[in-house]
């Protein structure tokens, strides 16, 4: 399975929803899954991962087997090769096992034009970049995930679970 995934912060702590689905062309999703994680780091502009990891790690820790590729809502690499982000952090935490990709809404100052994906009719892009697969592969691939606007349908489907869920105590549940 293939897994989405965000993470919502709240005064509490943080919720990590994450979306399992089969093929990357899928509308729906085949599970939802929640982790809640009561206390956070505090955010440090360029560490943003020494907060959102632990949250990943947490909701990975749900899942009774480990995922064939990764999602993360952000980036994989800061400046599309080398510097690190949030995924290549993932990647790295576990050993290079399974493949990630980040996708990000908003452009980080380093990020080169090559990272863009423009889907629908949106004029702004999504911002993609990998690790243990190929950058144009993975950005194939989100461009060819359902949905018609800018954002695919399962991408905001996690986005969404990490909001409806904040403040409650849920294991797993259907979509």
């Amino acid at each position: 399975m293939i897994l989405a995934t965000d993470v919502h912060y709240n005064d509490k702590g943080a919720v990590a929803a994450g979306v399992l689905f089969r093929n990357w062309q899928d509308a729906r999703s085949e599970q939802v899954v929640i982790a809640e994680v009561a206390e956070v780091a505090e955010y440090v502009p360029g560490e943003f991962y020494q907060r959102e990891l632990p949250c990943l790690l947490a909701l990975l820790g749900k899942l009774k087997q480990e995922p064939i590729c990764i999602v993360v809502d952000g980036f994989v690499f800061l400046d599309g090769h080398q510097a690190p982000g949030l995924g290549k952090h993932l990647y790295d935490a576990l050993d290079g096992r399974v493949p990630v990709v980040g996708v990000a809404k908003s452009v980080f100052k380093d990020s080169p034009p090559e990272t863009e994906v423009l889907r629908g009719e949106s004029k702004h892009p999504l911002y993609v970049t990998s690790a243990g697969m190929p950058m144009e592969e993975a950005k194939a691939l989100i461009s060819g995930m359902h949905g018609k606007f800018r954002l695919p349908t399962l991408l905001k489907q996690a986005d969404q679970a990490c909001r409806k869920n904040r403040g409650t105590t849920q294991a797993q549940q259907k979509p």
